[in-house]
């Protein structure tokens, strides 16, 4: 049995953060929760699902409520540390996360930010969304799998390959793809772009490689930022797609919550 509190804080400690990023929240609060659907996106209907089949509580991945549109382009800024730890000098980071930025802004005021919200309070069901630390903890698990398989002989091919071991990728339908460059390209300098709202699209890509790092690993990239990216001929680029990427920072806080004895139905999310 656990609590709404119990549970952020769970997932936090996870990647030793110490409180919630601005695209995470507790929207309801509960106590004595032991039975939990949990759904990268988690909206209205799994809350009536929830309510039907006597669920304590919804977890949602994605950003709901004020974290979705006032709270956003907060944890974009993320960007601009994991870009200076690549090499990228802070004030060209900063440029280009300013320049995405505004893209979000303008995006994220055509949300209709409170409704899942308003209903979960109106059906009394404890709600929660948790984003910024489990793409964290995703980012890390793939980064240690990489370090551990890869060395400055391998191949872009043998960096996917390394990521294909873990479950999630091996589990999905999507496969990962090599969306810039060859197979057969030595991978370098490699980086994967991830806990950070969401990915840098063209601008930071393009910042990654004019500053030494060779393959870039996305869990997602828009036609119109891969045609920028394939103009410029820089760089190799891997998109290991968003659900099972999302998935692979999911189920390690499934896992925690079940050895607390509580049984999570998972929606989306692929099993580990």
């Amino acid at each position: 049995m656990v609590t709404t509190r119990e549970i952020m804080d769970i997932a936090l400690r996870l990647v030793d953060f110490e409180s919630e990023p601005a695209d995470s929240a507790i929207h309801v609060s509960g106590k004595t929760i032991k039975k939990i659907l949990f759904g990268i996106d988690a909206d209205v209907s799994e809350l009536q699902l929830a309510q039907q089949f006597g669920y304590d509580a919804v977890i949602s991945h994605h950003p709901k409520g004020d974290c979705a549109v006032t709270n956003f382009h907060q944890v974009f800024r993320r960007h601009i540390q994991q870009m200076v730890n690549a090499g990228v000098p802070e004030h060209e980071a900063k440029i280009a996360v300013a320049r995405k930025m505004k893209a979000l802004e303008l995006e994220m005021h055509t949300r209709n930010y409170r409704h899942a919200v308003d209903v979960a309070r109106l059906l009394k069901i404890p709600y929660m969304n948790i984003h910024t630390p489990l793409d964290e903890l995703g980012r890390r698990i793939m980064t240690k799998k990489i370090a551990q398989n890869v060395d400055e002989g391998s191949t872009v091919d043998d960096v996917v390959s390394a990521l294909s071991e873990l479950p999630e990728f091996r589990n999905a339908k999507t496969k990962i793809e090599i969306r810039l460059g060859d197979a057969a390209d030595l991978a370098g300098k490699t980086i994967v772009s991830h806990g950070a709202g969401t990915n840098g699209g063209y601008e930071i890509a393009r910042k990654y490689f004019e500053h030494g790092t060779n393959t870039l690993i996305y869990i997602h990239v828009n036609a119109i930022d891969l045609e920028k990216l394939e103009a410029d001929g820089a760089g190799n680029l891997i998109v290991t797609g968003h659900i099972a990427s999302d998935s692979v920072g999911i189920n390690p806080l499934i896992r925690e919550l079940e050895s607390r004895d509580v049984s999570v139905r998972s929606l989306g999310i692929i099993p580990s």
